[in-house]
């Protein structure tokens, strides 16, 4: 039997008003955004052991893995959270978007709650997260706390340094077209998608997600730092039909540079997860 807890923190819902860093000095200091969330967790769950943390792409939210959590947490037997990033879902706006703010917010999330042995699990820009936080980008060394973070999943993507990718850029421009053109009905969204993405599958998902799009997301580069790297265990699962992680040279440039403790996985699918 699984227990399943919301939380929509009141305190941060300050509806069109972001959460911004502020300036001590010449310092500036990120506000960790308070992350809404929802989990899935076995009966007699303690909520903390062994939790795993779900963090989405762009363009999505935490309930592109409603089912999965659920089934995950059932067969794990583990507490299973499914966060909304920063700009995503319900989750407050906040700025800077980047992804040394976006791993703060996870990190704070998980000091919080008080969180032991967790393994994150992360898709594509939500796998950028997740190594940022490994990698502490954005984090004094010294300040990492220890012993918390356990396994990384890394869901198609890698460390490459990159902003996104042209396609991506595309989608970006699309809804923003669809924005401006207040369009009112998905049959309407759907024909304009189609000029840049001809799976019904991906476009459904992107019109599922349909939310205000920051216009500097485009620019917004993971750049991991090149003098660290983390010795955990973590799984690279790559799409079959996606390339976002090129064989063999993204594994042995990148992915073995910065995770030398890594396995890498092939599942028959493309980058949203669909099958062609």
């Amino acid at each position: 039997m699984l227990a399943l807890r919301n939380c929509y923190p009141k305190t941060f819902r300050l509806g069109s008003l972001p959460i911004r860093s502020v300036h001590n000095g010449n310092t500036r200091i990120v506000v960790p955004a308070r992350l809404h969330y929802e989990v899935d967790a076995p009966e007699g769950s303690d909520y903390k052991t062994g939790a795993v943390i779900i963090l989405h792409g762009l363009f999505g939210s935490r309930r592109n893995w409603n089912s999965l959590g659920k089934a995950m947490a059932e067969r794990s037997q583990r507490p299973i959270y499914r966060l909304d990033l920063r700009n995503h879902g319900t989750s407050p706006h906040a700025e800077p978007m980047n992804y040394s703010a976006m791993a703060e917010d996870v990190w704070d999330y998980i000091m919080r709650h008080e969180l032991k042995k967790v393994t994150v699990l992360g898709h594509s820009m939500g796998g950028k997260v997740a190594m940022a936080m490994a990698l502490g980008a954005g984090r004094d060394e010294k300040k990492m706390p220890k012993d918390v973070l356990d396994k990384l999943i890394v869901v198609d993507i890698t460390p490459r340094t990159a902003s996104a990718s042209p396609k991506f850029a595309a989608y970006i421009d699309t809804m923003l077209d669809i924005e401006r053109n207040l369009v009112k009905t998905k049959k309407e969204a759907d024909e304009m998608l189609q000029t840049v993405e001809k799976h019904a599958g991906t476009r459904a998902f992107l019109l599922t997600n349909l939310l205000p799009i920051d216009r500097n997301f485009p620019k917004v580069e993971f750049r991991p730092p090149l003098d660290r790297s983390w010795d955990g265990k973590a799984l690279f699962i790559k799409g079959e039909t996606s390339n976002y992680i090129k064989l063999p040279w993204c594994k042995t440039t990148y992915i073995d540079q910065f995770f030398p403790n890594n396995r890498l996985e092939t599942l028959n699918a493309g980058h949203w997860g669909e099958r062609f």
